[in-house]
């Protein structure tokens, strides 16, 4: 089957995940309004708080590792959840029946997360910009930052998402299996708290990961440069946050080849 045969049924593929994930209230509520949610709640209750000399307010720091998270939660979470139900209500068996190529399958899911993290993103930056003072990237090195950090993000964190897919045995125990580790993720890498003010060992194990480079580099497009100091190394370290993320795209995707499962363990 041609390439472009196959890239068509993967878009038509992706317009059905997305009427899916919308009309699915809790999926919605979970994977694409929980960000928003949390944004508002912690925005306001520690929206005063001064963050030293820098100029920023801590909401102002959130509103950017928001953004970041975002893109777990549409990519990461949503797939690794997704996905498990999918398994066991029979979906993928089935689709694996179909004369469908494979790739279509993959194709559709990554085109739902790209329209959901655009629709998502807008609403949390206008969040920002209304009640917590954020701007609007100033210059178009930071909007090329802000897209380099999305497009690697969102692929690094898809594949994970596929590649986690693997571990829930059941469906109803996907969230269970996921959210703790999105949460734990979120705690470590500079989103609930300012990442300098993290304990050195959580600093260290939170390096390792992608969403504490994803969460720098977003701060490094919304926010003053002045607010540089609040990292670790002073700096936002850009190049190590671009290697970071496509080195997770390498592992991603090795896990993701490795790991998919089409059916139930066992059958």
């Amino acid at each position: 089957m041609s390439l472009g045969h196959t890239a068509d049924l993967g878009f038509r593929r992706a317009r059905i995940e997305l009427k899916q994930f919308f009309r699915d209230k809790e999926s919605a509520v979970f994977n694409f309004m929980l960000p928003m949610i949390l944004l508002v709640i912690f925005g306001f209750v520690f929206g005063g708080q001064e963050l030293g000399p820098t100029g920023i307010t801590f909401s102002q720091y959130f509103v950017a590792g928001m953004i970041a998270s975002g893109i777990v939660y549409t990519s990461f979470q949503n797939l690794a959840i997704s996905i498990p139900l999918e398994r066991e209500d029979g979906t993928l068996k089935r689709l694996q029946g179909t004369p469908m190529p494979k790739a279509s399958y993959f194709i559709g899911k990554v085109g739902m997360v790209f329209v959901a993290y655009l629709a998502q993103v807008t609403i949390l930056i206008a969040v920002g910009m209304i009640f917590f003072g954020i701007e609007l990237p100033k210059s178009g090195l930071q909007w090329f930052t802000f897209v380099w950090a999305s497009v690697l993000g969102l692929i690094a964190w898809t594949l994970l998402g596929i590649a986690y897919s693997a571990v829930p045995r059941t469906g109803r125990g996907a969230a269970a299996l996921v959210t703790p580790v999105v949460l734990v993720l979120q705690f470590i890498s500079g989103v609930f708290f300012v990442f300098s003010e993290l304990p050195t060992w959580m600093q260290n194990v939170a390096s390792v990961f992608p969403l504490k480079w994803l969460a720098q580099a977003m701060r490094s497009v919304f926010l003053p440069e002045s607010a540089a100091a609040l990292e670790s190394s002073g700096s936002w370290q850009l190049g190590m946050a671009a290697a970071v993320l496509f080195a997770w795209i390498i592992v991603g995707a090795l896990l993701a080849t490795w790991s998919f499962r089409w059916t139930p363990r066992g059958r």
